[in-house]
């Protein structure tokens, strides 16, 4: 299990806190948030049973997992750029 990554990006002058965070492999989800000043502004589940699901050793699954964070954390700063999100 990877607990989170974060990330401060800014935007017009503002400082946006995005989060991403491993629910577990009991819940098979990520838990993407985007902060600003303490306030959640958005967040969303990102699910990961179909990773889950490939059976891979821990290692393999632990990098599938980091990619899809790193994917996700991705996604979330271009939509903050390109001002869909804040």
């Amino acid at each position: 299990m990877i607990v989170a990554a974060n990330r401060v990006v800014e935007h017009q002058g503002k400082a946006y806190h995005l989060q991403v965070e491993d629910l577990g492999v009991e819940q098979g989800a990520m838990e993407a948030r985007v902060y600003e000043s303490g306030t959640v502004l958005w967040c969303k589940r990102v699910p990961y049973a179909d990773v889950l699901a490939r059976g891979l050793e821990k290692a393999a699954l632990d990098d599938e997992l980091r990619a899809l964070m790193d994917r996700t954390m991705h996604t979330v700063q271009a939509a903050i750029a390109k001002g869909k999100l804040g």
